[in-house]
This record gives structure tokens, C-alpha cells and sequence, in this order.
């Protein structure tokens, strides 16, 4: 099923601050399948938890892979408080993901590498502009407003976040 494009300009319709979560897995050695495989099937797992509680605070998701050795995902969170509580939470799988990777990291020989970054983003520094695409990104996470709504030049998208205005 594919999403229909949204057609015309469109942006975000985000407002305040923005959490932005990256994280991802790089395959060091190919033939460790089974030092790799089992982090691998981590974070699907996660995503369909998470999705199931959307109280939760993940407001969107994309999968992508960098090359054939390395795989991330970029996450909008509602707040960066709900990102932190899923991440502590002991009955939520992060957690036990997390100690799973602890107690195999010392015997795993650097097969796998794991990274993650946090961006929390003040109003008056995102913007974004969509042409003819169904909502994507910040978008999809946060509803998709007619450009006009918000400025049509990216300066004018800044400048509206910055003085913290409303054209809405």
C-alpha cells in the first residue's frame, strides 16, 4: 500500500520543540550471524511495541539503510521526557534488548556496532517544504499544513518559528 502524494507545497505542521532520534547498527563482520542478527531483530520488535502504545510518545518512524552493513531508523518523540521514560521503562523492550546487548557485547568480538543521537530541536531552527509527497518525516510525524500556512521562502518558515508567531 502506498501513500498517496499530497499535491502542491507542503510543510510540517510542528510547533515548539521538536525530539529527533537516530539510531542505528552497523554489521562489522558479516559471517557473525549470530553475534549480529539477534540485535538486528531488535528494533522491529520495539517499533511494533511502541506502536501498539501510542501513548508512549513516538510520533513517527522511517527505516533506512546507509549500505549493505548499516541500518538506522529516524524517530520523532512527542518530548524528549517520553523518549527517556520509554528507554528506562523495565517492562518495555528497550530494556531487555539493552541487557541483552550488555551480556553479549564482551563475547561478540566487535561484530556489531551500535550508535545512537538525540536532537532536540528549538522552535525557529527546523523548517521543512514537501512538493507533490504523501507526509514524510516531520510531516508524518507532526500533520502537514498548506505551505502558505507557514511561509513561502525556508527564511520565512524560520523566522515564523523564531518569533514564535502563529499563521495557523
Amino acid at each position: 500500500m502506498f501513500a498517496k502524494p499530497i499535491p502542491g507545497r507542503t510543510t510540517a505542521a510542528a510547533e515548539g520543540e521538536v525530539t529527533v532520534f537516530l539510531i542505528g547498527m552497523r554489521i562489522n563482520h558479516f559471517w557473525a550471524l549470530h553475534h549480529w542478527f539477534p540485535v538486528f531483530v531488535q528494533m522491529p520488535r520495539m517499533l511494533k511495541e511502541l506502536s501498539k502504545h501510542p501513548d508512549g510518545g513516538l510520533l513517527g518512524y522511517h527505516l533506512l539503510t546507509g549500505s549493505p552493513r548499516t541500518y538506522y531508523v529516524v524517530q520523532y518523540w512527542e518530548s524528549k521526557e517520553k523518549l527517556l521514560a520509554y528507554a528506562a521503562a523495565p517492562e518495555r523492550l528497550h530494556r531487555k534488548a539493552w541487557s541483552m546487548i550488555n551480556l553479549m557485547e564482551p563475547k561478540s568480538g566487535r561484530h556489531v556496532g551500535l550508535w545512537h543521537e538525540t536532537y532536540i530541536v528549538q522552535p525557529g531552527s527546523y523548517e521543512s517544504i514537501y512538493f507533490d509527497m504523501p507526509a514524510y518525516g516531520l510531516a508524518a510525524a507532526h500533520g502537514v499544513l498548506p505551505i502558505e500556512r507557514r511561509g513561502a521562502t525556508a527564511r520565512d518558515r524560520f523566522a515564523r518559528g523564531k518569533s514564535g508567531s502563529k499563521a495557523d
